[in-house]
């Protein structure tokens, strides 16, 4: 079963919108002053953390077994999630495969593409979505309704 061209769409709309407010967001800051670029490893702060859910699709024309055989060959639980970055939640969603929320600074967003692409990939099909907490907000929206 392939991606369709929307899906792809999504992914790549996704991507766009995580640039676009990056690049807002650290634009207000080169103007009053130049900002160090961030550390690698930074921890995520309120100013620099993005969230990132990750939906891990099953190859499902090969059965399971084979599947982690794979991800085991290519070190996919060794390297993932990197040392540093909070797991917000992890889920197994029946007939589609895992989906796992992140939490991380925004200078290791490459980090965690690259050790999909290196590890994840075969045994699975992979989207990104940025995501951001907004629990405390809805909530207030919802007391103030009452």
């Amino acid at each position: 079963m392939s991606r369709g061209k929307g899906s792809r769409t999504g992914s790549w709309m996704a991507l766009a919108v995580l640039a676009g407010a990056l690049a807002f967001s650290s634009g207000v800051a080169a103007q009053t002053a130049p900002t160090p670029a961030p550390a690698e490893n930074a921890a995520p702060t309120a100013d620099n953390a993005v969230m990132l859910t990750v939906f891990l699709k099953h190859d499902q024309s090969r059965p399971l077994s084979e599947l982690n055989a794979q991800l085991e060959r290519q070190g996919f639980y060794k390297a993932f999630p990197p040392a540093g970055i909070e797991v917000v939640s992890w889920y197994v969603m029946m007939g589609v495969g895992q989906v796992v929320t992140l939490r991380l600074p925004a200078s290791r967003l490459r980090e965690v593409n690259r050790i999909m692409e290196n590890s994840a990939w075969g045994s699975y099909r992979t989207e990104f979505y940025p995501t951001y907490d907004y629990k405390a907000i809805g909530m207030a929206n919802h007391d103030k309704a009452k």
